[in-house]
């Protein structure tokens, strides 16, 4: 996504909006693993909310590719 950075005498300069991505573990308890996956702040309040276990189903139904 773009937009402007506006100034306080109100010039615009272009800007991109990034998402907002980290790298983080998670422990698999069916599977008796840790894995890592890179995923947005909106995704992680998913996990909290559902569980690791739920989203992994829902992501590999909806054919996302998560690496073993």
């Amino acid at each position: 996504m773009v937009g402007n950075n506006v100034s306080f005498s109100n010039k615009k300069n272009k800007r991109k909006f990034n998402v907002n991505l980290m790298r983080k573990r998670f422990y698999l308890p069916s599977e008796e693993k840790w894995i890592t996956l890179r995923v947005s702040a909106s995704t992680l309040k998913t996990i909290d909310k559902k569980g690791i276990e739920v989203v992994l189903a829902e992501a590999r139904t909806n054919g996302i590719k998560i690496a073993q």
